[in-house]
């Protein structure tokens, strides 16, 4: 086998591992929740990011 068919064999095995459901998401996982919280974490690393970028 060469690196590319490997390759290739690997990522089709990984694309069709959404056995749980439609979309392969778990139901516990709320979109708006986690980019809600990706929201507020980019917020608090742009305020940290302020805070210690003080140069005048």
């Amino acid at each position: 086998m060469t690196l590319p068919s490997t390759a290739h064999d690997a990522l089709l095995t990984l694309a069709s591992g959404g056995e749980h459901g439609e979309g392969g998401q778990h139901e516990s996982l709320s979109p708006y929740l986690t980019g809600g919280g990706a929201l507020l974490a980019l917020f608090l690393l742009l305020w940290i990011t302020t805070r210690f970028n003080r140069d005048r």
